[in-house]
């Protein structure tokens, strides 16, 4: 009996997978107040939807044989007066590139200055080489921190990926259940996160700043809580032996350990300008700004010991909590190479409350369809025994989708439902196809007749859905929006269809008829 109909035990066993997909703790990973481990995305659930290039310039191609990628990073940096971390040589045998490319990550330039600049490094380019926007190891960099950002920074559902073709490309950042502010703090900044000493010089007549390593040489251990003596504050540890030395060894030479207390907490706002005589202070830099200021406190011994260079490990303070959880946020998710061209994008914000109506009119919708099909499919037929067999196999297809999507953690939006009720007209058709091909005519007394007339409407179905996938595959594959969401969800449903539910209603059917 179960070899026979091995196919209905099949579905049967999807539809308790989809069910386990759906509502057990561990199946999707939903949101807590859903009953259901169904994500939504913004306009389901509400949310911002940021769509901006990212700012920069690009230089390519460029023959960079016989000169140093750092030399000439360093003498554009200098000729265009911005930073070397926004200076970028990308030689093609390192980069995966089929040509060498230079970028600088500012809009403060022109295509004509950055010309001049890398003719200052002996690379030839003329204007006509250099173009607005990144190269595509940039987008991927930026589009990995991006996610990690949102991750880390407690936005669940949210996910950043690259939309647009060839040189037009850009970066979609969607987070449901955010507003704009929230949403920008997060990912407005490069979040650049470097420890810097300031100190005297050697002549004590002024001070200078030396950098002593940023969030890449660093393993971050946690936020600890405000309940500390002087505040809240990030553990770390620097991974980088040669960095952990280096700090060390400045921290001796320049008189650190010496001077303890000569920090007043006032410096995270100045930054610039007079310091107080004898300061030295550790101060935590964020995309150039000083955001924190402290003394050494503790660490003095452990560095005068020579016990740091074993274990660096030490806390990075913060003005406050949510300061604190910022800066956790930026030394784990590492710092983006460019910002977000916003002002040339465009930021979208649906409110939560509107949300909630399209996902109540998206049910209102889908149950229509439902009723609407079961209707016409009882009205021709006016068999219940063939009838409602199709309805509910067009529905465990749905329900199969859906568990889809927990499983995968398919952020649910308008396109996907439309992809869903698309879904639905297509199961049902086909398996009007399978009845009508079965029914019509004499009637089917044995078996193989029935085996053969179901081949023949299967043929017919499998044509159908082939021409479905071929003409749904560029919407999948390409970065258009909502149009390829629609296809996701109607390609999925279509091999459900062929593998699962149309031959399960196939034995459904044999039963009736041969009975």
């Amino acid at each position: 009996m179960i070899r026979e109909n091995w196919r209905i035990v099949l579905l049967v066993v999807l539809l308790v997978a989809s069910s386990v997909a759906l509502f057990a703790p561990a199946g999707g990973g939903g949101s807590t107040d859903s009953p259901t481990n169904l994500q939504y995305g913004i306009e389901l659930s509400g949310g911002t939807t940021v769509r901006a290039p990212l700012t920069g310039y690009t230089a390519t191609p460029v023959n960079l044989q016989g000169r140093s990628p750092s030399e000439v990073q360093r003498t554009v940096a200098t000729e265009l007066n911005v930073s070397l971390a926004t200076v970028r040589v990308r030689p093609p045998s390192r980069e995966g590139l089929n040509e060498g490319a230079v970028e600088v990550y500012t809009e403060n330039v022109t295509q004509e200055a950055f010309a001049a600049a890398l003719g200052e490094a002996n690379v030839s380019v003329t204007t006509d080489d250099i173009r607005e926007g990144v190269t595509e190891p940039t987008r991927q960099e930026t589009i990995r921190v991006l996610n990690d950002k949102i991750n880390e920074g407690g936005l669940t559902g949210g996910r950043a990926v690259i939309g647009g073709e060839g040189a037009q490309k850009f970066v979609i950042v969607e987070v449901p259940n955010a507003n704009r502010s929230e949403v920008l703090d997060l990912i407005g900044e490069q979040g650049r996160v470097q420890v810097v000493a300031l100190h005297p010089n050697a002549n004590n007549t002024g001070y200078e700043r030396t950098p002593l390593f940023d969030q890449s040489d660093l393993d971050v251990g946690g936020t600890i809580p405000p309940q500390r003596p002087s505040g809240p504050a990030v553990s770390v540890r620097i991974t980088n032996g040669e960095t952990a030395q280096r700090f060390s060894q400045v921290m001796l030479d320049e008189g650190f350990t010496d001077n303890l207390g000569q920090c007043s907490r006032d410096y995270y706002r100045l930054g610039e300008g007079p310091q107080q005589s004898g300061a030295y202070c550790l101060l935590t830099v964020t995309d150039g700004k000083v955001v924190y200021a402290a003394s050494m406190g503790d660490l003095a011994t452990t560095i005068e010991n020579g016990e740091f260079v074993n274990n660096p490990t030490f806390v990075i303070g913060a003005q406050n909590q949510s300061a604190a959880r910022d800066l956790e946020v930026n030394l784990r998710a590492g710092a983006l190479p460019t910002t977000l061209d916003t002002n040339s994008g465009t930021i979208f914000y649906l409110q939560p409350s509107l949300a909630q109506e399209f996902k109540v009119l998206s049910l209102v919708t889908a149950l229509i369809a439902v009723l609407a099909v079961a209707g016409m499919v009882f009205l021709r037929y006016r068999e219940v025994g063939v009838a409602l067999p199709m309805v509910i196999t067009a529905t465990a297809e749905v329900y199969l989708l859906l568990g889809f999507a927990a499983l995968v953690g398919l952020a649910l939006d308008l396109s996907h439902i439309a992809g869903f009720i698309a879904v639905i007209g297509t199961g049902v058709d086909d398996l009007i196809i399978i009845a009508d091909e079965i029914l019509q005519g004499e009637r089917v007394e044995t078996g193989r007749v029935f085996s053969s007339r179901f081949r023949k409407a299967f043929w017919v179905i499998g044509a159908a859905a082939v021409t479905t996938i071929i003409a749904m595959s560029p919407l999948a594959l390409l970065s258009l929006g909502d149009l390829q969401g629609f296809a996701i969800v109607t390609i999925v449903g279509v091999l459900l269809g062929v593998l699962v539910t149309r031959p399960a209603y196939g034995n459904i059917l044999r039963n009736i008829v041969l009975d």
